[in-house]
């Protein structure tokens, strides 16, 4: 099998009839930078076209993660300097998500280890996701002031009833099989099978998977996960109204949901809700060029800044949140942020 290294940072290979991709910064958690983005886009439109390549597998180097996220610090760096990363990162990103979201061949992201923000925006819109017991999953945006963008608008508001919502406002992280009972992963592989050395098991095991369980088997766990007998008290018309009803439930669970909501942004709290609702009923293509908007609205604020800094740069965990109560994010406001941008709207 052919390597090609188009810097070190994202690895191609052709193993009999796939093209594989591997993200390979192990050490950033394998996160997504527009390099990466460049690089992967372009490879993938070649596969799609090219009749010896049947499918294409995504994989992160290192065992510990899939992929984190997107590379936020140079994102954030990037908006303070009025430097346009602030526009390409997140365009080129969600032009790429785009191109998985309608790849006409299987794509198949192997998800083990740690799974959010970027690295979902690179597994969800593909046709397979095959989940480990390693795999951790989660959309924490709501704590660093943004939103859970790379088409979680579109995805989440799919997921069993309000799971979805209710993953996007809390940050709550999936383990392991609960990644496939939620209808994020499609398949649940053990984790050493994946990892064997020849390359060929894992492709067969993939092809195997790929051919016979075209419909995802739905693992029937023996008790729901916890969070879906809880999420009853997600079923309201308003960030308020979840707030309210998870203080007056009293359960342990319910407690904890809501100390984590009440250290969210609170404007990021009142985007993603409209987000996810607007989601519901749009395309892939609508819900990006929605997102697209809410990404500039956020380097335009104030809150992803801050979040950036409290959680990944000073890390005291402490953000000053503007505003700083539910309360005070007003309708006006929350609607700017969803604004049309004009000829700088995302063109898919």
């Amino acid at each position: 099998s052919s390597v090609s290294h188009l810097g070190p940072e994202v690895v191609f290979e052709r193993i009999r009839n796939a093209g594989v991709i591997t993200l390979n910064r192990p050490k950033a958690l394998n996160a997504l930078n527009l390099s990466m983005i460049r690089h992967i886009y372009p490879q993938l439109k070649k596969w799609e076209k090219d009749p010896e390549t049947d499918l294409v597998v995504i994989k992160g180097a290192g065992g510990k993660a899939f992929c984190a996220g997107g590379d936020i610090r140079a994102v954030t760096d990037a908006g303070k300097t009025g430097d346009s990363l602030a526009q390409d990162f997140f365009r080129e990103e969600y032009i790429l998500n785009n191109a998985i979201g309608t790849f006409k061949k299987p794509y198949v992201a192997l998800i083990e280890g740690i799974t959010m923000g970027g690295g979902v925006g690179l597994s969800v819109h593909g046709r397979f996701r095959v989940a480990t017991e390693k795999t951790l999953f989660a959309m924490p945006e709501t704590a660093i002031g943004l939103f859970p963008d790379v088409g979680g608008g579109y995805f989440l508001p799919r997921l069993q009833g309000k799971l979805g919502l209710f993953l996007a406002l809390t940050g709550f992280r999936l383990k392991g099989r609960d990644v496939q009972r939620a209808g994020v992963a499609t398949h649940f592989v053990e984790s050493q099978k994946v990892k064997s050395e020849q390359p060929g098991v894992w492709e067969r095991e993939l092809v195997h998977l790929i051919t016979h369980f075209v419909e995802s088997q739905k693992v029937k766990s023996e008790q729901p996960g916890v969070w879906e007998r809880e999420l009853v008290h997600l079923v309201f018309l308003s960030v308020e109204g979840i707030q309210e009803n998870l203080k007056q439930d009293g359960s342990a669970f319910a407690q904890k949901q809501a100390e984590t909501l009440a250290k969210m942004s609170p404007a990021s709290l009142k985007i993603t809700f409209r987000q996810l609702q607007a989601g519901a009923t749009m395309s892939l293509q609508d819900v990006l060029v929605m997102e697209y908007r809410l990404s500039q609205a956020c380097m335009r604020g104030k809150d992803f800044y801050e979040g950036v800094r409290a959680v990944l740069i000073d890390k005291d965990q402490n953000p000053r949140w503007q505003p700083s109560s539910l309360k005070d994010v007003t309708e006006q406001f929350v609607d700017s942020c969803f604004a049309p941008l004009g000829e700088h709207d995302l063109k898919l």
